[in-house]
Formats: C-alpha cells, sequence, structure tokens
C-alpha cells in the first residue's frame, strides 16, 4: 500500500465515523458540528482525487455556508424544538439489517463491475473542466435553475427559523 492510499483509509474512516455520528448523536448542535466534520472529510478526498474546485467549493458552499445556516438555525429554535422522546423506535435493529445487507450487494456489485478495474482514459489537450463546469452552473439549460431553487429554500428556511424563534418569546 503506497502512502496516499493509506491517508485515503484514513480520511474514508474519520468521515465515516463523523457522519455514524451525525445520525447517532441525541444533541443537534453536536450533530451539526460531526457534520462539518463530515463534510471537511469529504474535501480532503476531493484534494487526494487532484479537485481542488470541488475541494473549495464544498468547504465555501457546504461548511462555509449550510452547515453554519444550520446551527444558527438550530441556535434560534433550539427552546421551541425540544425533543423529549426516544430518538429511535423499535425497528431500528431491522433497518440496521437491511442496510448492512445493501452495502453487502453493492460491494458485490462493485467488485464485479469491469470499468472499476480500468483506468479512466485521458483528457483531451487544451480541455478546461472549470470552463465546462462554470458554463454549467450558469447555463439556463444547466444547473442554474436547482441553484436558484436551493438557494430559495435555504432562505425559506432561515426565514422560518426567525419567525418560530421570535414568535415564542413574546
Amino acid at each position: 500500500m503506497t502512502g496516499l492510499q493509506i491517508l485515503f483509509l484514513i480520511i474514508a474512516a474519520i468521515t465515516l465515523g463523523g457522519a455514524l455520528m451525525v445520525v447517532t448523536t441525541r444533541n443537534l448542535i453536536h450533530a451539526a458540528l460531526w457534520l462539518i466534520l463530515c463534510l471537511f472529510g469529504i474535501a480532503v478526498l476531493f484534494v487526494l482525487l487532484d479537485a481542488g474546485f470541488f475541494a473549495v467549493a464544498q468547504v465555501v458552499i457546504y461548511i462555509g455556508a449550510i452547515a453554519i445556516l444550520m446551527i444558527f438555525a438550530i441556535m434560534l429554535t433550539r427552546k421551541v424544538a425540544k425533543d423529549s422522546g426516544s430518538q429511535t423506535n423499535s425497528t431500528w435493529p431491522i433497518a440496521g439489517i437491511v442496510a448492512i445487507v445493501f452495502f453487502g450487494g453493492l460491494v458485490f456489485l462493485f467488485q464485479n463491475w469491469q470499468p472499476i478495474h480500468t483506468l479512466p482514459p485521458t483528457l483531451p489537450q487544451g480541455y478546461n473542466s472549470i470552463e465546462q463546469l462554470g458554463m454549467a452552473l450558469v447555463s439556463p439549460d444547466g444547473f442554474l435553475i436547482p441553484f436558484e431553487v436551493a438557494s430559495i429554500l435555504l432562505l425559506t428556511a432561515l426565514i422560518g427559523a426567525l419567525v418560530i424563534a421570535w414568535g415564542k418569546n413574546k
């Protein structure tokens, strides 16, 4: 094993551990902080794949905007959203077994999939992937509408959190 593969395994284990903590912790603030660790691990994996633009976008957009917005929303609505009930139900062991079976099926499928064992073709000389990505993001035929919808959804969530927090303090 090379050093890069060992580093990948360490970062992947940290990312998966953070993801596990996101869904198992009882405190929402701690879950948001574990989510930030998980998203940062994904950014490091992008760096290992020589996808610097995606790594920076991961940090700026997901960690810098969405995760921090979630923390603010949780802090604003913390008194309103007190939940004293159980965080799990009686069927969680069945869900865990189903998840393990599906994961085993995916591992089996990927082991028998031929393209995973071949190298991807090289890009043509002068190909600028960042320029192509930028054009796809701002093109009306590309991903402009989904990004606009996501921004409206996040703004609506923030305004809703403010309304909920403001209405209960009166």
